[in-house]
């Protein structure tokens, strides 16, 4: 019994040699468009003020007496001067991918910007601060200037300082992974050149 072979078998050989180099090419191209879509959502959620769709609360009145009588202006939420919103990046290590706040991220430096988010993200603990004059001055010349009356004598003190949380990375990831495999199953087959919805 003999065998016929019809076809290109050259070309299907070709095929077959860069389907594997191909399919990585498609695989990491679908990664990083899939990374960018999550950190646009991330950007645009800090803007909007609602990542995810859910509405971070409003800076407190003192938050933005405190930051008139700083000189800044705005009144969104974990949005002053743009720092931390700019930072969120994608970095692609291999096969990984990391989406948030790196340590290299610039503006206020890296480390104090991942100590930021951190602390938005989670809130943070109630921190015992001890007064010194001059900060009791800025202080209370800040109450003043948010319309508060300052209480308190002129001798020592202290102020415990407590952030709540507000997360605005959890939510933009939550509402990203609604879809996400069947979008990244799109454009790794976008990448092979496979229509959506075909069979193999």
């Amino acid at each position: 019994m003999s065998v016929a072979r019809t076809g290109d078998w050259a070309l299907a050989r070709r095929l077959l040699a860069a389907a594997p180099a191909r399919l990585k090419a498609g695989v990491e191209r679908g990664l990083r468009q899939e990374a960018e879509l999550l950190r646009k959502g991330i950007v645009d959620g800090l803007t909007s003020q609602a990542p995810g769709g859910k509405a971070l609360a409003p800076p407190t009145p003192r938050t933005l007496a405190a930051r008139k009588f700083t000189g800044f202006g705005g009144t969104k939420s974990l949005v002053v001067r743009g720092d931390l919103r700019n930072s969120i990046a994608v970095v692609v290590r291999g096969d990984a991918v990391f989406i948030g706040v790196p340590r290299s991220a610039r503006g206020k430096g890296g480390a104090e910007l991942v100590r930021l988010a951190e602390v938005h993200e989670f809130g943070s603990a109630p921190t015992v601060v001890p007064l010194t004059p001059r900060m009791r001055r800025f202080l209370f010349a800040l109450l003043r200037h948010a319309g508060e009356r300052p209480r308190g004598g002129a001798g020592g003190g202290v102020v415990v300082v407590r952030i709540p949380p507000r997360p605005f990375l959890r939510p933009a990831f939550d509402a990203f992974r609604k879809g996400a495999g069947a979008r990244f199953l799109r454009r790794v087959a976008g990448a092979l050149g496979v229509a959506p919805g075909a069979k193999p």
